[in-house]
């Protein structure tokens, strides 16, 4: 008997949510039906095509503007400057010459045995133990010496005509 009284209070709800189902929808067809015979809007014209101007180059006679900047009786050779320092390029590489000078920082010294080594960090946070002699960089730099608070390189930079010219470098300590 109680479980009849339960359904008979919930009988006005659900009377409601069955009348709410059945919806009239004519009034949104014959929006739909009025919206699609409406004439379409015209489609713009294409803007017109211009015709390429043709334009003939009359300075033949004229210095070259991609040239070296002489002209042409002053024309020199460059040539490759074969003398003086030059990275070896059959060497290993080191571990660190993958990352520029910038990347890397001093973050201590050992010394072992009396020989001093440096300890210098990646930007993977990797430390690695350096003696002179090492290379690091980018620019081919050989580690010349190591301080208590720096360490001193030579890198070798090209000089832009082939050869290469010697560039003296420091990473210092850390203060973290």
């Amino acid at each position: 008997m109680a479980d009849i009284r339960s359904l008979l209070r919930f009988t006005p709800l659900l009377a409601v949510v069955v009348a709410g189902c059945s919806v009239d929808n004519s009034d949104l067809e014959r929006r739909i039906a009025a919206v699609k015979a409406r004439p379409a809007d015209p489609i713009e014209p294409l803007p017109e095509i211009r015709p390429y101007a043709v334009f003939e180059y009359g300075a033949e006679g004229l210095r070259d503007p991609f040239s070296g900047g002489l002209l042409d009786e002053e024309e020199e050779e460059v040539t490759a400057d074969t003398g003086g320092p030059s990275p070896d390029f059959d060497r290993r590489r080191e571990a660190l010459e993958s990352y520029s000078l910038d990347s890397l920082s001093m973050v201590g010294t050992l010394n072992i045995g009396g020989f001093n080594y440096a300890l210098v960090q990646d930007p993977d946070q990797l430390i690695h133990r350096v003696v002179p002699g090492n290379y690091m960089g980018r620019n081919h730099g050989r580690i010349v010496t190591i301080m208590d608070d720096s360490i001193e390189l030579v890198e070798l930079v090209p000089n832009g005509l082939g050869g290469w010219i010697e560039r003296n470098a420091a990473i210092a300590l850390d203060d973290q």
